[in-house]
């Protein structure tokens, strides 16, 4: 049977006359990563700094690992380890004695040399932290997260300003997280992120929870209808009206419920008449598309 390392019920956080949280319910079960999505101003990085026990609540329950993050002290402290969205080293230290350090205070702490091998910087294991790229210090970020060998670990935005081959390079990490039976609770603005990463998101916007399950399902997003763009060269036969709408750019766009199908007789259409579409695509609602429908696009400031 699963177990549940972080159970939410009711939570609210309120500043004065603002409702930061609005009775949120949310579980995260052991060995799955589950992602948190909103806009700035939803109450993510509120609801996160709880879970942390950065933050007191106003209202409702938190459990994390079977601890109220507010009172766990140092028997919730030594389970849990945290990347923030920015830290400070010590920048003069080696990759291997800030490691080390951070390791030193914790009671039953994982090998440095092989926290270091599991992030990717063995090769930096000498190198000075002042002389780390930025893709590399992040790795550095979660090395000192996984320092002490916690059961979980909370990722804040934690491929923020990476290139493309860095933000890749960031997710096997992640992986090799799950792979070593950690739980990662993350919080990330990049859809393709979550869409990889986690078993679970959860969407808040304006306080809420507005919608929370497996990416390829959430809302409802396995139902939703597909997308055909067509475009056809310039003095062919009119293409068949199926509904479509004509963009400025001179292409249709098809919106159904049997993208196979549609696209089939389409492109049949096209061989029967000896020519080739100039442009043909077929595509299912991401998770970004199902994301701005539920925020509204919306961003603030928390």
């Amino acid at each position: 049977m699963n177990e549940r390392v972080i159970e939410v019920r009711g939570l609210a956080k309120s500043y004065g006359n603002v409702e930061a949280v609005r009775g949120i319910d949310l579980h995260v079960e052991r060995g799955e990563v589950f992602a948190l999505l909103g806009p700035n101003g939803a109450g993510k990085t509120t609801t996160t700094e709880i879970l942390e026990g950065f933050r007191t609540k106003t209202a409702g329950e938190v459990s994390v690992l079977g601890h109220d993050p507010a009172h766990g002290g140092r028997a919730l402290k030594e389970r849990i380890g945290v990347v923030l969205q920015s830290t400070g080293v010590d920048p003069f230290l080696t990759v291997h004695e800030t490691v080390d350090l951070y390791a030193g205070y914790y009671p039953r702490p994982r090998d440095v040399d092989e926290v270091i091998d599991v992030v990717g910087l063995a090769e930096k294991r000498d190198a000075r932290v002042a002389k780390l790229s930025g893709g590399q210090q992040r790795r550095l970020d979660v090395a000192i997260a996984l320092a002490g060998d916690p059961d979980l670990l909370f990722l804040d935005e934690p491929t923020t300003g990476f290139d493309p081959s860095a933000r890749r390079n960031a997710w096997e990490v992640v992986k090799s997280l799950v792979a070593l039976g950690k739980t990662v609770f993350l919080t990330t603005h990049f859809m393709d992120e979550a869409q990889v990463l986690a078993d679970r998101v959860a969407v808040i916007a304006r306080g809420a929870i507005v919608a929370e399950g497996p990416p390829g399902t959430l809302a409802g997003r396995d139902r939703m209808r597909a997308t055909i763009r067509f475009r056809a060269p310039s003095g062919v036969p009119g293409v068949p009206d199926r509904g479509q709408v004509r963009g400025a750019d001179g292409v249709d766009v098809l919106k159904v419920d049997d993208p196979t199908t549609t696209a089939h007789q389409i492109a049949g259409w096209a061989v029967e008449h000896g020519f080739t579409f100039e442009v043909f695509e077929v595509s299912q609602p991401s998770l970004e598309d199902v994301y701005l429908d539920l925020t509204g696009g919306e961003e603030g400031a928390e």
